[in-house]
Formats: structure tokens, C-alpha cells, sequence
């Protein structure tokens, strides 16, 4: 029962990591395209308030993601947050700023203000979505930690080729989320724009994608490893892979609600592969595999897992709940009211 309760708490990790990416992402895709797409003030405020009810929900997901780690897998938060300190600490300035600029954008109606927080607002947008692509391939490909845990390298050790395609890769992915999120908000040129920039993020995706899925057949041993061991799991890039050929079909027809929905399970799919890759490890250490800190040897104990679950249990399905109705109530193309960003 015991490593039953560590597996489970590695798949509850990976829900609330996709639940954040599928919603927060396509906010902080809106954020990416924001300068480019929209032409006008009216335009500017109408991409703002697309998300405006949501977004600061949507980063809650992230801020339970902290949380569940801190207790359930306590060594690995450790190891996590001393490597990445420094990313981290740009993570949050980004993720403050993006916040602050949609706040202080429409207090002064001065062109040069508004344009300040206007690129305020892309700038942290694209810096937070680099920085988790950044992180999620150092990670893949294992950092340098000691015996104790702790990180001996330094902070442009993790500038290397591999997680920099990872982080584009992740800024490409979010912008196309976004664009096809906008594309269900909004109409008329403005709409046009969108779509014109959300094929030219698909085309981006698509080449960062097979480039960091060859790299790291090549130069990730342990990306493949596991699906030798379960074949079943070669169903999931088989259907990853027919969606990103799908979603193209559906923006071409029309059906952008759909190709949303496509790009929502993609999403889904890529962190399934990142947890398949990684599994049973969650911090691979590069200088020796016996320093590697996976889900059994960095656990919490089996009193405090129990507990977790049940509190997962009960709270998970209000979130949802929650979630879900949030959503409908802010259906719909986005209409300005003088209470609007």
C-alpha cells in the first residue's frame, strides 16, 4: 500500500501540472500574442478581458502544484527550488508583472502608459513560459546533484541546448493556446489576426516539437526507457500525434472549439510523456544515479500521504466543480463594460 500511495501522489502531481498548463497556459499565450494581434486600444482590452475573470484562478493550479510537492515528496522540493532558486525568483517577477500590468494598464488613458504595460504584459507572459520549458528540460535530462541533494552546478548550466528548445517549445505551445482560445472570444478582423497567428505558432510547434522529441531519443536515454517496459503507453504519442494532425484539419473547417479541445488534450499528452520519461525518478541527478531522488526514497511517510489523500479526495472534486462553472458563466465572445480592463 505504501508505494501504491507514492504512485498515486506522482499521478495527482501530473494532474494538477496539466490541469495548470491547459489553463494557465493559454493565458499566458494570450499575453505572448497580445502585442502582435491586436492593433488598436479597444483591441488591446478586449485580449485582456479574455481572460480577466480567469486567469488568477487558473494560477492557483500552479500554487497547489507547490504545495502537494512540499508535502508529499518534501527532498524533491528541496532539491527543486535551491537548484532553480534563481529561475524561480524570474518566474515570480514575471508571473507579478503580468499580473500588475493588467491592473495598472487602464489607470491612465496615456498612449505611452498603456503601451508600457501593454509589452509589460508580453514580456512576463513569454519569460514565464520560457522559464517552465527551461526547467522541464533540465529536468528531463537530469541536473547536478549531490549525494545530500544538493545542486553543485550554477545557473548557466541549465542554458544548454536541449531545455532551450524545451522553452521555446513551451513559448510556441502556449502561444498557439492562446490563439485558439482568442478565436472562441472574439470576431471580425481582430479575429482574422488571431487565426493567421495562431497557424504561424502551429508551424513553430510543430518544428520545435520534432526537434526536442529527436534530441531526446538521442541525448535522453531514459526518455525511452520506460516504454520498452510498458507498451501499453505507446498509445498516448499515437494519439498525440493524430490530434496535432487533427487540429489543423479543425481550424480549416471552422471547428476552433474543437481544435482548442485537440490542443488541450496535446497538452495533456506532453506532460503524460514527460512523467512516463522521467518515472520512477523525479530529479535525475547527472553526476551519479545512485544521487537520484525518485518517488520512493524522497517521499513524505505513509501517515502523511494517507492524509493527503483524503483531503485530495474531497477537495478535487470542488475544485473542479468550481472550475468548471467559472467557465460557463464567462462563455462567450468578450464584451467591454466600463468595469472591464
Amino acid at each position: 500500500m505504501t508505494t501504491y500511495l507514492n504512485e498515486i501522489w506522482f499521478l495527482l502531481l501530473g494532474v494538477l501540472l496539466t490541469g495548470y498548463a491547459v489553463l494557465d497556459g493559454f493565458d499566458l499565450g494570450v499575453g505572448i500574442l497580445h502585442p502582435f494581434v491586436a492593433r488598436e486600444d479597444r483591441e488591446r482590452r478586449i485580449l485582456m478581458n479574455a481572460i480577466g475573470p480567469l486567469w488568477d484562478g487558473n494560477e492557483v493550479w500552479l500554487v497547489t502544484f507547490g504545495g502537494a510537492m512540499f508535502a508529499a515528496f518534501r527532498d524533491v522540493y528541496a532539491t527543486v527550488f535551491s537548484a532553480f532558486y534563481t529561475a524561480f525568483m524570474l518566474l515570480l517577477c514575471a508571473l507579478i508583472f503580468r499580473a500588475v500590468s493588467m491592473e495598472f494598464r487602464s489607470k491612465q488613458p496615456h498612449p505611452a502608459w498603456r503601451s508600457l504595460w501593454d509589452w509589460a504584459f508580453c514580456v512576463s507572459s513569454l519569460t514565464a513560459s520560457l522559464l517552465f520549458g527551461v526547467a522541464v528540460g533540465n529536468v528531463m535530462q537530469g541536473i547536478a546533484i549531490d549525494a545530500n541533494g544538493n545542486y553543485v552546478g550554477t545557473f548557466f548550466d541549465f542554458l544548454n541546448v536541449f531545455s532551450l528548445l524545451t522553452g521555446l517549445l513551451v513559448v510556441a505551445l502556449f502561444a498557439f493556446h492562446g490563439g485558439l482560445y482568442l478565436t472562441l472570444k472574439t470576431g471580425g478582423p481582430l479575429h482574422a489576426r488571431i487565426l493567421r497567428a495562431s497557424w504561424v505558432a502551429y508551424f513553430c510547434l510543430l518544428a520545435l516539437y520534432v526537434a526536442v522529441s529527436a534530441y531526446a531519443v538521442a541525448a535522453v536515454p531514459s526518455a525511452t526507457v520506460n516504454f520498452r517496459y510498458l507498451p501499453a503507453a505507446w498509445i498516448m504519442p499515437l494519439l498525440h500525434l493524430a490530434a496535432m494532425i487533427a487540429i489543423p484539419l479543425l481550424m480549416r473547417a471552422g471547428r476552433t472549439g474543437l481544435a482548442f479541445l485537440a490542443n488541450c488534450f496535446c497538452i495533456a499528452a506532453f506532460v503524460f510523456l514527460f512523467a512516463v520519461a522521467m518515472a520512477p525518478n523525479m530529479v535525475y541527478s547527472s553526476l551519479d544515479p545512485e544521487h537520484t531522488l525518485t518517488i520512493y526514497n524522497a517521499a513524505s511517510s505513509p501517515k502523511t500521504l494517507g492524509i493527503m489523500l483524503v483531503i485530495a479526495l474531497i477537495g478535487m472534486p470542488l475544485v473542479i466543480s468550481y472550475t468548471v462553472i467559472i467557465y460557463r458563466v464567462f462563455r462567450g465572445k468578450v464584451e467591454l463594460t466600463p468595469e472591464s480592463y
